[in-house]
């Protein structure tokens, strides 16, 4: 690892372990890469504990466990516990499949802050059909009543397309029901699985719309209750959001194999080299890697964001959405009104097809 020389970047606040590719659903927009991380080459136990150490101790404040299926790994409320050793935030991001009274109880005993459940849609037979796990979300409600009985903090994560949009309302209902003290409506971002997917999950505005509507009045409805995050489709944006606070600012991500990403999509972006927690420290990595050093502040960008006002704030975009749409990572990203190539966004959403093709799933369990 090669110092840089620059001036020490904050400690990022969050770190996604990405604890297995496994999982027992196959959604069509996951954000895991298109190529998964085989069983064998996942971290073991130990080295999972001392990237806990390693990230504790460079300030990182919140442990996001997640997959696949995190609790595919037996050793999850090992590690839950020792993050909690360490005065770390802890969060669990689960599909509740593979939550019962006996996990749950291990995780809440090891001290877990936080389990954020998703689902595939309100709707029991159309969240299976675009899960691909039959019975399924009986398994999510019972996972949600046990949480909420446990008295650990619920949130329900509904990620939504043109294919369950209009259930919004019915999804706000369902978080109400279940004792959810947030819920987070995110439309889906097009990188990954979700990109090969597009023309099949991307919405029309009129979807848009009515799922705006729908969340401004379960706000008024809930009030102070229950807290909602929503999180809009960029191809329907002017300005491009801050991606993961820009990159290298906030955020890290590492895989099941121990490679360390600024993203989650950041895999797609060709000719990068993803340093390994199994050569490198996290903070090392952190600071002083080419890969978290390549887009990491404002001299690296193009006109127009190079003089844009706007661009401390946007953190020039979504450098995977970039190479996606704009077949440059380093470009502006298309979703600027202002970007050379804009008229991609406006082109994707003027040829979607008025029927939507079968989705194309994502296969692997691997012994879940």
């Amino acid at each position: 690892m090669t110092t840089s020389g620059a001036p020490k970047a904050p400690a990022p606040m969050s770190l996604l372990a990405e604890l297995t590719h496994r999982c027992p659903l196959q959604c069509p927009y996951c954000s895991n890469p298109l190529q998964l991380d085989p069983r064998a080459g996942e971290l073991d136990t130990q080295t999972w504990m001392r990237v806990l150490d390693e990230a504790a101790a460079m300030g990182i404040l919140q442990i996001h466990f997640s997959g696949g299926e995190p609790m595919a790994r037996p050793d999850l409320a090992d590690l839950v516990r020792h993050a909690v050793s360490l005065g770390l935030y802890t969060n669990l991001i689960t599909s509740g499949v593979l939550l019962n009274a006996d996990t749950l109880k291990r995780l809440s005993e090891a001290g877990l802050d936080h389990i954020q459940l998703s689902f595939q849609d309100a709707d029991a037979q159309e969240g299976e059909r675009i899960g691909g796990m039959a019975g399924a979300h009986a398994k999510k409600l019972e996972a949600a009543r046990l949480i909420v009985e446990d008295g650990l903090p619920l949130t329900l994560n509904f990620v939504i397309h043109r294919q369950n949009a209009e259930r919004v309302p019915a999804m706000l209902d369902l978080a109400e029901q279940l004792g959810a003290r947030r819920v987070e409506i995110a439309h889906t971002q097009y990188y990954g699985w979700g990109l090969l997917n597009r023309d099949a999950l991307l919405p029309d505005r009129a979807q848009l719309e009515a799922t705006e509507k729908a969340v401004a009045e379960a706000r008024t409805r809930f009030g102070n209750r229950i807290a909602i995050d929503f999180v809009t489709p960029d191809y329907y944006a002017e300005r491009p959001k801050p991606c993961m606070g820009g990159w290298g600012q906030r955020f890290l991500n590492i895989s099941p194999s121990g490679k360390v990403l600024p993203c989650h999509a950041a895999e797609s972006i060709p000719g990068l080299t993803f340093p390994s927690v199994t050569e490198h420290s996290l903070d090392s990595i952190w600071q002083d890697s080419p890969l978290f050093n390549l887009y990491r502040g404002t001299d690296w960008m193009p006109e127009p964001c190079q003089s844009c006002a706007f661009k401390e704030d946007d953190r020039g975009g979504c450098r995977c959405q970039a190479l996606a749409l704009a077949g440059n990572a380093d470009a502006t990203d298309p979703v600027c009104h202002r970007a050379p190539a804009h008229e991609r966004v406006e082109q994707a959403i003027t040829e979607r097809p008025i029927t939507p093709p079968a989705f194309q799933y994502r296969r692997y369990s691997n012994a879940v």
